[in-house]
C-alpha cells in the first residue's frame, strides 16, 4: 500500500534542497528546490497518492508519458522522475511564474507586445501538442508558466490525452476547468476533438487582453449562460446540430450576441479577430492553432521574440 505524502516527504530527495512550496492541486505539491548537483533550481512535483488505491495513479504515469514524448520550448521540460519509499516525484524545469500570478502584478489589461508574445507562444505550444495527437484538456491561467525573459511553458498534463483517432470516442467530460470549458463539453457532449483546446486558448487570449476573466461561472449551467451573453444563445442555425446535445434545453434564456470589441474595448482590431476564430460555438468551425499562428495579428511577432526586445518589455513591466 502507498504511503500517503506528508509536507517533509520532498527533504528524502537528497539530490535536492527544498527552497519553498510553489502550489498544491488535486494531484500533487510543487516544490522549488535546488539541484545539489549543478545549483541549478528545479521544480519537483510530488504526486498524490490515494491511499485506498495500489500502484501509481493513472493522471501521474499520464503526465510523465505524454512529457516524455513533448520536447519543446513553450512545454516544460521534464529531467527526470524518481520513485523512492512508494512516493513519486517528478523534477521539471523550474518558471518564475505562471499566467494567474502575472494578473496579480499589474491587475490590469496586459501590455499589448506582451500580450501578443504570450498569445503566440501559448498556441504555438498548443500546435505542438495537437500535431502530436495530444489534447491538454486543462488549459488555465495556473498552468502557463512564465519565465523572467518572457517565455511560456505549458504545464500540468495530468488531465492530458494521447489519441490515435481525432475526434476520439466516448472521452471523459471531467476535464478542463469551469471557466475554460467548451460550451460542447458543457452541453454534454462526449465525443469532442482538439477544438476544446482551442476554445481555452481563447478565453485565456481574451482574458490577457480584458485583464480578468471573460466568463466566469459559478456552476456548469451559470458557465453556459456566462458564454450565451457574450456569443448569443445558440441554436441550430448557429450551431448545426446543438439542440440534439444531451444538455441542450429548448427553455434557455435567449441572449442576443453580443460585441466583443466592445467586450474588450481597448484590444487591437486584429486581437478581436483572431479571438473571434478561437471561441466559435461550432467546434469545426474553430481555426486550428496551426493556422492561428499565420492571423495578421501575429505579424512581425517572431522576429520581436528573436530579437531580444520582448524580454526588456517583459522585464520592465515584472519585476521577476
Amino acid at each position: 500500500m502507498l504511503k500517503k505524502n506528508s509536507s517533509s516527504d520532498i527533504e528524502e530527495l537528497s539530490g535536492f534542497k527544498k527552497v519553498r512550496i510553489l502550489g498544491a492541486g488535486t494531484y500533487g505539491t510543487v516544490w522549488k528546490c535546488i539541484c545539489k548537483a549543478d545549483q541549478k533550481f528545479v521544480a519537483v512535483k510530488q504526486m498524490k497518492f490515494d491511499a485506498q488505491e495500489d500502484g501509481i495513479p493513472s493522471t501521474a504515469l499520464r503526465e510523465i508519458t505524454i512529457l516524455k514524448e513533448l520536447e519543446h520550448p513553450n512545454i516544460v521540460k521534464l529531467h527526470k522522475v524518481i520513485y523512492k519509499n512508494e512516493k513519486l516525484f517528478i523534477v521539471l524545469e523550474n518558471c518564475n511564474k505562471d499566467l494567474k500570478k502575472l494578473y496579480s502584478v499589474k491587475r490590469k489589461p496586459f501590455h499589448p507586445m506582451i500580450a501578443k508574445s504570450l498569445a503566440f507562444q501559448l498556441l504555438k505550444g498548443i500546435d505542438f501538442c495537437h500535431s502530436n495527437r495530444v489534447l491538454h484538456r486543462d488549459l488555465k491561467p495556473q498552468n502557463i508558466l512564465i519565465n523572467a525573459d518572457g517565455s511560456l511553458k505549458l504545464a500540468d498534463f495530468g488531465l492530458s490525452r494521447a489519441v490515435q483517432i481525432i475526434p476520439a470516442k466516448r472521452l471523459t467530460r471531467e476535464v478542463i476547468t469551469l471557466w475554460y470549458r467548451a460550451p460542447e463539453i458543457l452541453l454534454g457532449c462526449r465525443t469532442y476533438d482538439s477544438s476544446v483546446d482551442i476554445w481555452s486558448s481563447g478565453l485565456i487570449i481574451g482574458e490577457m487582453l480584458k485583464g480578468h476573466p471573460i466568463a466566469a461561472g459559478d456552476s456548469e449551467i451559470d458557465q453556459l449562460f456566462k458564454i450565451f451573453q457574450i456569443l448569443g444563445t445558440p441554436d441550430d442555425s448557429t450551431w448545426n446540430g446543438v439542440t440534439n446535445l444531451p444538455h441542450f434545453q429548448f427553455l434557455f434564456p435567449r441572449f442576443p450576441q453580443a460585441d466583443l470589441y466592445k467586450c474588450i474595448p481597448n484590444a487591437p482590431t486584429e486581437a478581436i479577430e483572431l479571438l473571434y476564430n478561437l471561441v466559435q460555438y461550432d467546434p469545426k468551425k474553430r481555426v486550428c492553432a496551426q493556422d492561428c499562428l499565420k492571423h495578421p495579428y501575429f505579424d512581425g511577432v517572431q522576429k520581436l521574440l528573436s530579437s531580444g526586445k520582448m524580454e526588456k518589455v517583459f522585464r520592465s513591466e515584472y519585476d521577476l
